[in-house]
């Protein structure tokens, strides 16, 4: 048996994964160990989990591998502070003495911290590197159920590639084209996310929920910062940009450009300049995602795509590409940011370097992507005996009758079940669920859950049975990676005066018959829900239309705003305890809040940093 180590570290969302044969067996986040949203520091309690899971030792392993080369990347950050002299030198000298102390040397670092798992660990000689847009590229291949397939990555930079198309065939992928820093989509994206007050790398997501609320009217202003082919390849200017040379992402003239300086979200609410401004950006993204699409497909004649990088979480563009119809069938990796390139770093090593033959799985090799931690029924009880919690376990049917009915009286319930899921979305596993037919859930799991914007949308969990009666889609979405439109059937017409509103104001209207998960544009981040990958959680589902006909549920991930989703049932019940969520099902157990002792309550609206 041949086991591989993954690892990706010291950027953001660092992670480990284990492969056995080939096989995918464990893969974490370090940020669900650590608490700490996404977690940038070596993987080491992630490393733990997917040994101890595996039932290896370090020593046991036969490759370790990481999931990009740090001397491309040293050569690049050279190379940029030379082009653009003298003017990168504030960068350039906050980057150089962590380079010169850890990055520079990486695998006597990595050695060094992996010898802390296992002192039989006394070789550096199985310790390998890959490129970072190849490892995002195998995350998204190997596991895919196509035999053969185009691969698009984009993010904001790896070493150099900011931009790849691959061919995927058999056990076999080679990247074709790339567009090189300082290029990037996904930094002209970040670069918006910076503008509109949001953190970079890990806020894009909130100006992806704002566009809805806005205009696309700065479309044309963008398109004087990057110039697009009708390919879909771009140039970036510039001349309006720092983040090559200073350490922010906007200058001067890009505000100047727009007329207003970024904003600051301490001062500053968010008002109709910014919604327009992240419809503006959304547009841009959407219109080169299709273009490259478009050109691909045309130049290589294959029908399926597979999708990675940050710039795959953009479920918005996913989806346009979808409708677009430009390939016959599309599989995003459900870990798509850097997380998942200690997973395509280890299948890379498996299928490319030692050559393994590959069987397609035609559901796809990723099982649901619940790849994380798990608790059996004794740890569970053990560990709420000793939090204090009050609970009382109940037998399967039960439970899921129970549940379902505290659902169908709109009550917010933390739901902690099987193992956790690996990449950034709940999916059944760690979720918090409620009512989607309730027109005041998605305010106040917003508002008294999460402690977060009153904006930001929720997806669906639905039957996968179901899909196509509810949602204007066809293709499976079991990783919560496409938006796709609310059926004509079921969508609430908005009246003229309602039409007039602007931005937020447009949020309290009943848009269709689940109005908790329908967006203001009447779009849906769809999630199908399969009794083979998730049991549990399609019984609950399923038993929840059986009394309400709704085959739909909100599913939002368990966790507040700033804090990484749950990991252990002490996490659970302590966000359970900080929040205004009604139930805790963990397990077969169940907790009432009212039943729970008032000195175990915690304040978390301000536990955790603003993301």
């Amino acid at each position: 048996m041949t086991s591989i180590l993954g690892i990706s570290a010291f950027y953001h969302d660092s992670a480990a994964c284990i492969l056995k044969d080939g096989k995918i067996i464990a893969a974490a986040q370090e940020e669900r160990f650590t608490r700490k949203k996404h977690d940038p520091s070596y993987p080491y309690n992630a490393v733990e989990f997917v040994l101890k899971y595996s039932n290896l030792k370090l020593s046991d392993v036969n490759y370790v591998v990481f999931f990009e080369k740090p001397f491309l990347k040293f050569e690049r950050l050279l190379e940029t502070y030379v082009a653009f002299a003298p003017k990168g030198f504030a960068s350039f000298s906050k980057a150089m003495p962590l380079w010169i102390k850890e990055k520079l040397f990486q695998k006597n670092f990595l050695f060094n911290k992996l010898k802390e798992h296992d002192q039989n660990y006394k070789s550096d000689e199985n310790i390998f590197f890959s490129d970072h847009h190849l490892s995002h590229a195998a995350s998204a291949f190997f596991p895919s159920p196509f035999e053969e397939a185009l691969v698009l990555t984009a993010d904001g930079v790896g070493e150099w590639a900011t931009t790849t198309i691959a061919v995927g065939k058999s056990n076999n992928l080679e990247i074709k084209k790339e567009i090189h820093f300082p290029h990037s989509l996904g930094l002209l994206y970040s670069a918006f996310t910076y503008y509109s007050g949001f953190k970079v790398n890990s806020g894009e997501y909130k100006l992806m929920g704002l566009a809805p609320y806005g205009n696309p009217i700065f479309v044309n202003k963008i398109k004087e910062l990057i110039d697009i082919k009708d390919d879909g390849t771009f140039r970036l200017d510039q001349n309006y940009f720092n983040y090559a040379t200073g350490l922010t992402m906007t200058n001067n003239k890009f505000n100047d450009l727009f007329g207003k300086n970024p904003r600051n979200p301490e001062k500053e609410k968010i008002n109709q300049f910014h919604m327009d401004i992240a419809a503006s950006v959304q547009k841009i993204t959407e219109e080169i995602m299709i273009k490259l699409a478009r050109s691909i497909r045309k130049e290589y004649k294959i029908n399926n795509l597979c999708l990675a990088g940050g710039v795959a979480l953009n479920c918005v563009a996913n989806g346009k590409i979808l409708k677009e119809k430009i390939f016959d069938n599309i599989w995003i990796q459900p870990a798509a940011g850097d997380a998942g390139g200690s997973l395509g770093a280890a299948l890379a090593l498996w299928y490319l370097e030692n050559g393994n033959k590959r069987k397609v799985n035609f559901n796809d090799d990723m099982q649901g992507s619940y790849l994380g931690t798990e608790f059996n029924q004794e740890e569970i009880e053990k560990e709420l005996v000793s939090l204090g919690a009050n609970f009382e376990t109940l037998k399967y049917e039960s439970l899921i009758d129970k549940t379902s009915d505290l659902l169908s009286q709109e009550k917010a319930i933390g739901w902690f079940q099987g193992r956790m899921e690996f990449g950034p979305r709940a999916l059944g596993g760690r979720s918090i669920l409620g009512d989607p037919r309730s027109d005041k859930m998605q305010k106040n799991l917003n508002l008294k859950v999460k402690y977060r914007e009153s904006f930001r949308p929720f997806a669906p969990s639905i039957l996968k049975e179901d899909l196509s009666e509810w949602f204007d889609i066809e293709k499976d979405s079991p990783y919560m990676l496409l938006v796709a439109d609310i059926n004509s059937k079921k969508k609430i017409e908005m009246s003229e005066e309602q039409k007039k509103l602007f931005g937020i104001d447009k949020l309290n209207i009943k848009r269709s018959e689940i109005p908790a998960v329908t967006h203001v544009d009447y779009s849906a981040r769809v999630q199908t829900v399969n009794k083979n990958t998730n049991r549990r959680y399609y019984d609950l589902i399923a038993k929840f239309k059986e009394k309400t006909g709704c085959p739909v549920l909100v599913n939002t991930s368990f966790n507040v705003r700033g804090e990484p989703i749950v990991n252990s049932p002490k996490d659970a019940f302590n966000c359970f305890m900080g929040t205004e969520l009604d139930y805790l099902v963990i397990g077969n157990s169940i907790l009432d809040k009212k039943k729970q002792k008032t000195i175990l309550k915690k304040d978390y609206s301000k536990e955790f940093e603003l993301d």
